[in-house]
């Protein structure tokens, strides 16, 4: 359930609202159940070999992009119901209610004391997490009335490049995220003079420290050198 209606719980708490409010709503209850049911106790497992074919999956993951457009949309709506023109807030209900599960599933492992630093979604964030961001900054930017496209035409363009990307990523069996030269050029931006200074003074403190064992480490090799040379007196 955490996986199926992590963002709508994870939406409600940052809008001040009953966490369990998913609970009405009687048929998606129902179908979660339902599907939870046949793929782990279905005879002779016969939906978890029918999902191992790649058409299935195929389906199943356009569908799953699907919902993910309206999650985004949703959230978007009813955080300009609370606030009329919040960008922050429309912002983060909307990435809230498309990819809150993952970040529910992380609260989960930390009560349960299995969290782990390499796996939060906050601090190494997945491909459905920034596609999720971007598709809410943009539907808060179309229902602001800054960008001059419908809101139909948005969400189709939008669902077709999600399934177009999944898609790909299943038939490489890669995990290829669109936005890494976009990253990347950003950060070299915003943050490759900080990257460009640590990586100076840390060669600088590596020649250094170099130059100070060489000086130290002569002057023992000479005296080593001097009580190998010196002659031994003899005794008559």
């Amino acid at each position: 359930m955490l996986h199926c209606f992590g963002g709508g719980i994870l939406s409600c708490v940052l809008l001040a609202e009953p966490p369990l409010r998913f609970l009405a709503n009687n048929t998606n209850i129902l179908l979660a159940s339902s599907i939870w049911y046949i793929i782990f106790f279905c005879p002779c497992d016969l939906v978890s070999q029918g999902y191992s074919f790649l058409p299935v999956q195929l389906l199943a993951a356009g569908m799953k992009e699907v919902t993910r457009t309206w999650k985004i949309v949703g959230g978007v709506t009813h955080a300009n119901s609370y606030y009329q023109n919040g960008w922050i807030v429309m912002i983060a209900i909307g990435w809230a209610r498309g990819a809150g599960g993952s970040i529910i599933t992380n609260f989960e492992q930390l009560i349960k004391g299995r969290w782990k630093p390499q796996a939060d979604e906050w601090l190494k964030m997945s491909y459905p997490a920034k596609v999720t961001l971007l598709g809410s900054v943009i539907f808060t930017l179309q229902h602001t009335n800054h960008l001059a496209i419908s809101r139909h035409n948005l969400m189709f363009l939008y669902t077709m490049f999600l399934v177009a990307t999944k898609i790909t990523m299943m038939f490489t069996q890669t995990a290829i995220i669109p936005f890494a030269p976009f990253e990347d050029t950003l950060s070299r931006m915003l943050f490759g003079w900080q990257q460009q200074f640590s990586c100076e003074k840390k060669s600088k403190t590596k020649s250094s420290f170099n130059g100070t064992g060489s000086s130290t480490s002569k002057p023992i090799a000479d005296a080593s050198d001097n009580v190998k040379k010196k002659p031994t007196k003899k005794t008559e």
